[in-house]
Parts: C-alpha cells; sequence; structure tokens
C-alpha cells in the first residue's frame, strides 16, 4: 500500500524526471507561454543557436505591453510585440497578437482556449501563472533564465515546495466574492504567510465557486507568499472546459483520468489552516501590500497594533496619506479601475455591472476586460453599455492598469479603487495610490465617490 498523497505530491511524481542530489528534480513541462517581455529568453537561444525544443507545447501572447485604448504605440514597445511576432514565426509557436480573436491576458486565454487543463504543469514568466492551479494544474511563474531553459530543453530545475492547505468552510455572505476570500487569508496569515508552500485550496465554500472564482483564489496565492495555488479537479472544472478549443478530442476518457487528482483523505500536509467562510466581509487594502487589507466596516489600524510590521505600515499610511483610526468606509477614491488577470473574467464584469446598472460614476474609471472574447461576450450582453452609461471608461483586453507599462495610469497622489493583485508603492504609476478589492467593491466606489460596502447596492438585484 502507498502512503496517502497530496495533489501536490501527485502532480510533482508525475512530471519529474530525475532528482538531484540535493532534492532539485527536473521536471517536464506540459505547457509554457511567453508573452512580450519573453524576448531576453529568444535572443539567449539564439545566442547558442538552438532552436525551441517543442513549440507544439509552447503559446506566446501579446498582453502585459498591449494598448488598450488605441491611440499610437511607444516604440519601445512596438519594439517588443514585433519581437515576439518574430520569434514565434521562426521557431513555429502559435502567437495570440494584437489581431487574433482569441488575444488577451495570458491567464486568461489559457483557461478559456483550454490550453489549461488538469494534471498539467504549466509555466510562465508571469508571477501569477499559479492562476492555472485552480483547473489542478501545477502552474507557477519561472525568471527569465528559466523560460530559456523550458525554450531549450521543455524542461525545468525545482525543489519540491511544502504542501499547505487553507479550508474555507461555511457560505460566503452575499456580495462576498473570492476575491475578499484572498485578501482575508493574506491579511490573516501575512503576505510570507504561506512562503515556500503550494497551497491546495479546499472546503465547501471553495467546492461552490465558480472556475472564474477559482482562478481569481489562485491568482492571489503569489501575494500570500506562496510558490503556487491550486484546486482539485471537480465536475465545475469538467463543465467549464468540455468544448474549449483546445481541449481534449476525447473529453470522456480525459475526464475519467482527472478525477483522480485530489488529495488522497488521509494526505499529510506540512500546515493546514481552516477559515470560516461566514466571518468574511467585503475586503479592501489600506496599505501598499496586500497583507494591509481590513474588512470595509472597519478602520485604518494602530500602528502599535501590528508589532513587527508596525514600521512598514507607518511607511504605508504615509504614502497613501491616511491616518490609523480612519473609517475605510468613507475614504474617497479619485478613479476606478476593473480589470487583470485577477478579475477581468466575464463574472467579474457582470458583478460589475450589477451595481452600476441604472446609476453614475462619480469619479472616472477604465473597464478593461481580460480577453477579446470576454470582450465580445460582454458587448453581446450589454455590460459594456452599462459601464459607459455609469460614465466609465470600456477600453481593449490588456492587462492594462494592472502594470502601468502600457499607458493606461494612476496620477500620482490620486486614489484608485482597483480589481488587481498588487498595491506596492507606484504599481500602477509613479505616486498612485492603489486600493485593491473586488469588481463589485469597484464599482461601488465608482458610484459612492468613496471607498463603501457593496452589500447596500446589491440589495434587491439578485
Amino acid at each position: 500500500m502507498s502512503a496517502p498523497m497530496t495533489l501536490l505530491d501527485k502532480l510533482w511524481d508525475a512530471h519529474e524526471i530525475l532528482q538531484r542530489d540535493d532534492g532539485t528534480s527536473l521536471l517536464w513541462v506540459d505547457r509554457h507561454l511567453v508573452h512580450e517581455g519573453s524576448h531576453h529568453a529568444f535572443a539567449k537561444l539564439k545566442e547558442r543557436g538552438k532552436a525551441v525544443s517543442n513549440p507544439g507545447l509552447t503559446f506566446g501572447v501579446v498582453d502585459h505591453y498591449a494598448p488598450t485604448r488605441g491611440g499610437a504605440v511607444a516604440p519601445d514597445i512596438e519594439r517588443m510585440m514585433v519581437t515576439l511576432g518574430e520569434n514565434a514565426r521562426t521557431h513555429g509557436i502559435r502567437l495570440f497578437d494584437l489581431m487574433d480573436p482569441g488575444q488577451g491576458i495570458v491567464h486568461v486565454i489559457g483557461p478559456e482556449q483550454g490550453l489549461t487543463l488538469p494534471g498539467l504543469l504549466i509555466n510562465c514568466g508571469d508571477s501569477h501563472t499559479s492562476t492555472h492551479g485552480a483547473f489542478g494544474a501545477l502552474a507557477f511563474g519561472v525568471g527569465a533564465t528559466e523560460v530559456a531553459h523550458i525554450l531549450a530543453t521543455q524542461t525545468i530545475w525545482q525543489k519540491r515546495p511544502r504542501a499547505m492547505r487553507i479550508r474555507f468552510d461555511g457560505v460566503l455572505q452575499a456580495g462576498v466574492t473570492a476575491k475578499d476570500m484572498a485578501l482575508h487569508w493574506i491579511a490573516l496569515l501575512g503576505s510570507d504567510g504561506a512562503q515556500g508552500h503550494a497551497v491546495e485550496y479546499a472546503g465547501s465554500a471553495v467546492e461552490t465557486l465558480s472556475m472564474e472564482a477559482r482562478m481569481t483564489l489562485c491568482n492571489l496565492s503569489i501575494e500570500g507568499g506562496a510558490r503556487m495555488g491550486m484546486v482539485a479537479p471537480d465536475a465545475v472544472t469538467f463543465e467549464y472546459l468540455r468544448g474549449r478549443p483546445f481541449a481534449p478530442s476525447d473529453f470522456d476518457a480525459a475526464e475519467a483520468d482527472w478525477r483522480a487528482l485530489s488529495s488522497d483523505a488521509e494526505a499529510a500536509f506540512d500546515r493546514e489552516v481552516h477559515i470560516d467562510a461566514g466571518d468574511i466581509a467585503p475586503t479592501v487594502t489600506w496599505g501598499t501590500s496586500p497583507e494591509e487589507a481590513a474588512p470595509i466596516t472597519a478602520r485604518v489600524p494602530a500602528q502599535d497594533s501590528l508589532g513587527s510590521k508596525a514600521a512598514h505600515a507607518r511607511a504605508s499610511l504615509d504614502y497613501m496619506g491616511l491616518e490609523a483610526g480612519t473609517p475605510l468606509d468613507g475614504v474617497t477614491v479619485d478613479q476606478v479601475f476593473i480589470g487583470s488577470c485577477t478579475n477581468g473574467r466575464i463574472e467579474d464584469l457582470r458583478m460589475a455591472a450589477k451595481v452600476l446598472a441604472g446609476r453614475r460614476a462619480r469619479v472616472p474609471g477604465l473597464v478593461s476586460p481580460g480577453s477579446s472574447r470576454v470582450k465580445r461576450q460582454a458587448e453581446e450582453e450589454g455590460l459594456a453599455q452599462i459601464f459607459t452609461d455609469a460614465g466609465l471608461e470600456w477600453a481593449g483586453a490588456g492587462c492594462s492598469m494592472w502594470v502601468g507599462m502600457n499607458g493606461d495610469l494612476g496620477e500620482s497622489g490620486k486614489r484608485c479603487a482597483s480589481s488587481t493583485n498588487r498595491n506596492f508603492k507606484g504599481r500602477q504609476g509613479r505616486g498612485a495610490r492603489t486600493h485593491l478589492m473586488s469588481p463589485a467593491m469597484v464599482a461601488a466606489a465608482a458610484v459612492a465617490g468613496h471607498l463603501t460596502d457593496v452589500r447596500p447596492m446589491l440589495e434587491g438585484r439578485g
């Protein structure tokens, strides 16, 4: 009888080719996703006269620098996009460029195209590759040198992380989302709370989440220090994947195999955390780290209550222009942003539109869908019209204000309610102040002109 195994162990063992004496494993890579920033890795291949080892398993995406509002593109950005296209053609890689109907953010289009499947090992030169773990995949970001290694060998050297399970049991309150779940646990455990671990999300509250919500939860794993996040695949997963362009032709046979991808009942985890889902409220960040977050009904905490984190909190509050004791519900905002690899999917836009329907935004804002497919669907469903009627700008698909490398920026000293995943100093523009929250909470802030609890705005709206 073999010992009970975690999902992490099952996936790891299935991909391990060999292990060095120091415990580092050589792993087979099933999907390699590259974007504009991967040009350094392709340059290394060219220097060594090497070709991409398995071009059929590598997919290119234009997303990080993709312009979302038209207009002229900066020469250096255009050069990066052109270079990716040239590298894709040279090596025979499928590319989702700006003209492709499937274009979008890599962590959005991978799942919607069916490139992301249970049981796969997926790498990309982007830390939020953990998003794909929502499908029961082993998915994590890699650096430029590792991107080159994968291109040349279709393998990666990696040390097995420790296994951690976070269980959310109970029922979420109305208006509480996966984004709130993620910010809640990161605030509870800290930005290093899962350091060195692969986090498996489980429990009754996770089982009831849609795939879009599970992706949001796994996406934010990195912000809590985890190497990756994952959810065991189930009927929700299979229903989402069936009929996707790159899904297996014999889907029933694949599904039968995927059903074995779960932690055994007696599997031992290195760390377990239990959270009552009913205790979670709509959550917002007040500082410059995702761990500096609290329920919208709370106040900015006093620094002397934060122990070793007090020094960082002082710097955060100085940058954010806030004082300890300030009620979060009422902090004014200057602009809003809805989108990103965290919350730019159709479900996210539907929730935001539910809040905004028939209402006007008091502040300007930008809504950028996560993919061209999501954009078309949102327009067909009338969501885009709701956003524009409310006074927000409807943009194209791309990373947009997630990182501020593409012309979509916050102004210095201005406060932005954002559905993204990072809020460190200058993330959305030099001097810009970012508050992280769910798309529904962003929509509520747009209507109120300040951070506010979305729940009253959702009453009577289904």
